[in-house]
């Protein structure tokens, strides 16, 4: 089943997500069997600056999804001040149409 996991950062978070980064892809990559798309949410200014994380994985239930997102290294130095798990089905599934860099050009 697919989770979609929505994690807004605390507004003093910055520095939470500095020093926990290097853990926090280390946790993805070991994870990569069930990690479908990851990525962080961006402010509107044009700086690229962080302001959450998505994550879609692919685990056989609820308890899976909450217990991924809860060992994220993210989630366990306090960075998010709302994480959201939702259930989802793939719908639309169009790879191609993804962008070509990691920042969405």
């Amino acid at each position: 089943m697919l989770y979609i996991i929505y994690q807004e950062d605390r507004p003093d978070g910055t520095a939470i997500r500095d020093a926990n980064r290097e853990q926090h892809f280390a946790y993805l990559a070991k994870h990569e069997d069930i990690l479908v798309l990851g990525g962080a949410l961006l402010g509107d200014d044009d700086k690229n600056t962080r302001v959450g994380s998505v994550l879609i994985v692919n685990v056989p239930d609820r308890a899976a999804a909450e217990k991924f997102s809860e060992n994220e290294p993210f989630r366990k130095a306090g960075l998010f001040s709302s994480v959201k798990i939702t259930r989802m089905r793939r719908g639309q599934w169009n790879p191609a149409a993804a962008p070509k860099t990691a920042e969405g050009n």
